[in-house]
Order: C-alpha cells, then sequence, then structure tokens
C-alpha cells in the first residue's frame, strides 16, 4: 500500500507551498543517497520524499491528489492526463449520477502534524535515567492574531467568491454536454473566509514558527530505537483544530568500555598470566564506580564472574540486570633477561616445549642452574 504524501513530508493537508518545500529540504538532507551511502534503503526512502513533494509542490498536482489520491497519478501516467480530458471524475459523476464530487480539503478544525526529534544519550543515561531540555522549532498559532490571520481589530470576511462554502462549481460546456465540477475555492483556498488586513506578524497565514524549549524525562531501562511520545507538543491545529505530538526517538551512544546485551552489560578485563595463575583480587569499572572482584587461582582466559545487579534497570519492571567480566590474559611482548631465564625454567620444570633461546641467553641458563 503506498503512503500518503503529506504523511511522508510530515505536513498536514492544510500546510502551505512554503511548508511543504521546507519539509522536504529537510527530509531531503536526511535521506539523500550520497551522505546515507551504507543505507541500503535511503535510496528508496528519498525516492518516495522526491515522489511526494514533485505532486505536493506543484498546485495543480496537488488538487487532483487531494481529489484523488494516488488514482489521480496513476491515470496521468497512464495517458489519460489526470483525468483532464473529461473535465475531471467530477464531471463524469455529474453526467452519469446527476451531482458534483466534493473535492475540497476540509474546512473544519484539522490537527496539527507531529513532530520528529532524534535524542542521542549515554549509556549512563539509561542506567540512570535522563532530565533534560531540547530546543525544537515547530509551527504555532499566532498569539497577535489568534490564529485569524487577521490584523489586530479586524475580522476575517465571507469570501465573496464561494460565499463562505470554501468550494466553486466549474461549468463547462463540451460536445458531451454540460459538465459541473466541484473544486476547492482558489481565493480563500476552502476556508470560507478572506482577510482584507492580514496580521503582520503571520503574514495572514494564522500560524508561525517558533523555537521552543521542551522538558523531556527519558526513564531509564530505554534502548536505541525506542520513540517517546510527548503528547501536545507538535505543531499547532488548524482552525481550532489539536496539536500534534512531539515523537522523541532513542539513540544510545556506543560505550568505550561496555557492551550491552538487553538489561545485563559486558567488560572485557586482561590480567597477566602470573594473575591468572597465582589468582588475585582486582579493580574493575562499573556504571556505579569502581567494584572489587576475586580472580581465583587457575583462572582460563574466557572465564566469565558476574557482579549481580550492575547491570541496566528493566524497563518494565523492577530490579536491574548483571554485569559480565570476562577474563583476558595479557602476553607481554618484551620480556627481560631474567624473566626469560625464569620462564623457561617452568617450561623445563612442566616438560613443555619452546623455542630454544638464543646462546646468549642459554649460557645464562646453564650458569643459573650450576652449568648443567
Amino acid at each position: 500500500m503506498r503512503r500518503d504524501y503529506y504523511e511522508l513530508l510530515g505536513v498536514s493537508r492544510e500546510a502551505t507551498s512554503e511548508e511543504i518545500k521546507r519539509a522536504y529540504r529537510n527530509l531531503a538532507r536526511r535521506y539523500h543517497p550520497d551522505v546515507n551511502q551504507n543505507d541500503p534503503k535511503a535510496a528508496e526512502k528519498f525516492k518516495e520524499i522526491k515522489q511526494a513533494f514533485d505532486v505536493l509542490g506543484d498546485q495543480e498536482r496537488r488538487v487532483r491528489y487531494d481529489r484523488f489520491g494516488h488514482a489521480a497519478e496513476e491515470a496521468g501516467s497512464n495517458g489519460f492526463g489526470g483525468f483532464s480530458g473529461f473535465g475531471g471524475l467530477g464531471d463524469i459523476f455529474e453526467t452519469f449520477f446527476g451531482g458534483g464530487m466534493h473535492t475540497g480539503r476540509p474546512s473544519g478544525p484539522q490537527r496539527g502534524s507531529d513532530l520528529r526529534y532524534d535524542l542521542e544519550i549515554t549509556l549512563q543515561d539509561v542506567a540512570f535515567g535522563l532530565e533534560t531540555t531540547i530546543n525544537i522549532g515547530r509551527i504555532e498559532t499566532c498569539e497577535t492574531c489568534r490564529g485569524s490571520g487577521a490584523k489586530p481589530g479586524t475580522s476575517p470576511v465571507t469570501c465573496t467568491a464561494c460565499h463562505g462554502s470554501g468550494q466553486q462549481q466549474v461549468v463547462r460546456n463540451t460536445a458531451f454536454g454540460r459538465f459541473i465540477s466541484v473544486k476547492t475555492c482558489e481565493a480563500c483556498q476552502g476556508a470560507g473566509q478572506t482577510v482584507k488586513e492580514r496580521c503582520l506578524d503571520c503574514h495572514g497565514r494564522g500560524r508561525k514558527e517558533r523555537e521552543r524549549k521542551i522538558e523531556v524525562k527519558v526513564p531509564p531501562g530505554v534502548d536505541s530505537g525506542v520513540t517517546m511520545r510527548v503528547s501536545g507538543e507538535g505543531e499547532s491545529g488548524w482552525r481550532g483544530g489539536p496539536p500534534g505530538d512531539l515523537l522523541i526517538y532513542l539513540k544510545v551512544r556506543p560505550h568505550e568500555l561496555f557492551k550491552r546485551e538487553g538489561s545485563d552489560i559486558i567488560l572485557e578485563v586482561p590480567v597477566s598470566f602470573a594473575q591468572a595463575a597465582l589468582g588475585t583480587e582486582i579493580e574493575v569499572p562499573t556504571l556505579d564506580g569502581k567494584a572489587r572482584l576475586k580472580v581465583p587461582e587457575g583462572t582460563q582466559p574466557g572465564t566469565f564472574f558476574r557482579l549481580r545487579g550492575k547491570g541496566i534497570p528493566y524497563l518494565r519492571g523492577h530490579g536491574r540486570g548483571d554485569q559480565h567480566v570476562k577474563i583476558s590474559v595479557k602476553i607481554p611482548q618484551k620480556l627481560s633477561v631474567k624473566e626469560k631465564e625464569l620462564l623457561y625454567e617452568y617450561a623445563r620444570l612442566v616438560g613443555e616445549e619452546v623455542a630454544p633461546p638464543d646462546k646468549g641467553i642459554l649460557s645464562k641458563v646453564k650458569d643459573a642452574l650450576g652449568g648443567r
């Protein structure tokens, strides 16, 4: 099923040409294939956005789309010229059924558009929650004219072209007879009212763009891809309609030490050969600070130890996951002569074959062993 073009661009059906252009520019920058070379879906998304703008950015094609939806574009591409050859589908309905089609956009209260905000947070924010303030730009009802679009002290008047109906009848005389269709009034854009003296703040639009600071609370335990909805913080509605919502898309920044797996976190800690073989107690980082971990004698590389309750809080429920500490054995790259001598002696005692030492070291080992 093809998505609605207004939904693709994130604008309302009452959006002005300028609002449509601005939405397209923002989305085009975000999904352009040149800046998303590693995302195979970006090109298809960009193509959909471009197609939506090509239609809604053209006034004539937009009117046809508002009347007939995607069928208007499909018919136009099949050689019917967007139904223009028969004066529009409204004329066809008039011919066969004796009535015109309602083609205007809704003139009653309309809900405002939702807004999207991408918020990047840290693993610490995930563990303990976050309260922050974000800045968003949104379209709001003009405070000066209270959404009327008229200069303070004046009021909108009934449109003389449509007499307040928001629609106009178009009569065409053709060889097939007299056809009548109904379209959105061009003088008032379907509002049924016009403004003689425009508000200077919003230039008669009744709405204007403003920067707003929004308080956001991110609960502990969230993950990348989680969407938070803040009701009523989207763009204002039309003609007294309710505002849209603010949708906050969360992305968790990778941590330099910890790897997350659900509500657990994993930390890899290197120890020396001697520490793994003889045992030790080490200090390891956690999301809550430092913690002591006992490494038993004879610990093998790849062994995991669990620190209970040191992971991520459960998003829906009480408690936290665990932290798993993976032990790796660090092999020294450079050894002193004395260290090498001791390792050769250890290998001899346990019967391990190792690479023969150079002559200088071998002589020193023999000397240390009493010439044997």
